[in-house]
């Protein structure tokens, strides 16, 4: 007999949980949009988007997801024939490469494969081979929402500034916004993607780009912009409707208003990513009991390459999709499935699951997903390690309380 009654918890790489306060935010009526408190309080949060991501550049916002945001990051990069190099390390890395070829982006990939970061040194060497600068930009995850793999953007920068080549550094943030530390001016990002469900604690809805002064300057010649995606208007213009190119999104703002506070003003940015950097270590120490023993393993091997707001594993022989399937009908917990790993006709499309630990997310409810995949473990037989819960609980002990960790940082971050 199930006994999933009770709220149900989407543990998926986005959307994430919404925070109460910020759904309270935005049950409320409509305000004027023409004067008075929306345009006022836009004005602070476009303050504060550039603190979350660590910049003085502009940003625009859109209402869209991360699709969107994608191709209003296209748009206003490139013209119809331009290049643009593709630095893939899982399934969205290529989904960036598709969009950009569909509008007429010639893309040539730089396939690092599906379990692991990219080699900086291949990056330089293929820029190096284009000594006409026919490339425009580097596109690139920071991490890859379906491996789980995070690259080192300022390894990336580094390397490209090694050839002299002009291109622009282009990062999708949209998996490690406000979960990992991003950090866009000092790493030298020209263009920074993200979107509002995941660590920003929204639901699905906006879109964000952070484009620097030499991403705007070249924004000027790209013949594929439309008045919609392009992002002048929206992060330099001069009257309020021009920052989401018609009618605000009046509702996801009084929540964003909401979750910037939340991250800022009241946990600290570095704390912020300090939090999720321990709650993807307790997700890893189960895994890696689960594993000893059997064939239970996660997707990136190496624990510097692991993104913070999301973890890919595996559970061969179908393993995963059935214990995806137990969770959701007996414990009211939902895993995401193994994105980009298998085709969904393939039986190994059932091998992989990913778990989401990003945004409004704290120990219990952890640790509560945790040791609900090890009663499915149990209830289905499935081989595996012992001492996954305990293994988790000790990755969350720390000497100091979570608040006191980095402040210094959080001080810089903010």
């Amino acid at each position: 007999m199930p006994i999933a009654t009770g709220r149900n918890y989407l543990a998926i790489p986005g959307p994430s949980v919404s925070p109460e306060r910020v759904l309270r935010a935005m049950h409320r009526t409509a305000p004027n949009i023409y004067e008075g408190e929306i345009v006022d309080m836009t004005a602070g949060i476009v303050a504060d988007l550039k603190r979350v991501a660590v910049t003085d550049q502009h940003v625009a916002i859109y209402i869209t997801n991360g699709h969107g945001a994608w191709e209003a990051a296209n748009c206003n990069m490139f013209s119809r024939g331009d290049r643009a190099l593709v630095v893939a390390t899982g399934r969205f890395g290529h989904g960036w490469a598709e969009a950009a070829s569909q509008i007429g982006v010639s893309v040539d990939v730089l396939d690092f494969g599906k379990s692991g970061p990219a080699d900086p040194q291949r990056l330089a060497d293929a820029l190096r081979a284009d000594p006409t600068h026919q490339i425009k930009s580097v596109l690139v995850t920071h991490v890859d929402t379906a491996s789980s793999a995070r690259n080192d953007i300022a390894a990336i920068r580094a390397a490209i500034d090694s050839t002299g080549h002009p291109a622009l550094l282009a990062v999708d943030a949209v998996a490690s916004l406000a979960c990992d530390e991003l950090r866009m001016d000092a790493w030298g990002i020209d263009v920074v993607v993200g979107a509002s469900q995941k660590g920003l604690m929204l639901p699905p809805g906006l879109g964000f780009l952070w484009f620097s002064d030499k991403a705007l300057a070249a924004s000027q010649h790209a013949d594929l912009n439309t008045p919609y995606w392009d992002w002048r208007p929206r992060g330099v213009g001069a009257q309020f409707y021009q920052y989401f190119g018609g009618t605000a999104p009046t509702h996801h703002l009084y929540g964003l208003r909401e979750s910037l506070t939340m991250i800022l003003d009241e946990e600290g940015l570095a704390v912020v990513w300090a939090r999720h950097r321990r709650l993807a270590s307790a997700v890893w120490a189960a895994f890696d009991a689960w594993g000893k023993g059997s064939s239970i393993a996660l997707n990136v091997a190496d624990v510097a390459a692991r993104g913070h707001s999301v973890t890919a594993a595996t559970i061969p022989g179908g393993g995963a999709g059935a214990l995806r399937r137990w969770l959701e009908a007996e414990a009211g917990v939902t895993l995401g499935i193994g994105l980009g790993m298998a085709a969904p006709d393939e039986p190994a499309y059932q091998d992989f699951l990913r778990v989401g630990h990003m945004g409004h997310v704290n120990p219990h409810m952890t640790l509560g997903v945790l040791a609900s995949m090890e009663a499915g473990l149990q209830a289905l037989e499935i081989p595996h390690g012992s001492g996954a819960v305990e293994a988790a609980a000790g990755a969350l002990v720390s000497p100091s309380p979570l608040r006191g960790e980095g402040s210094g940082a959080r001080r810089a971050a903010t």
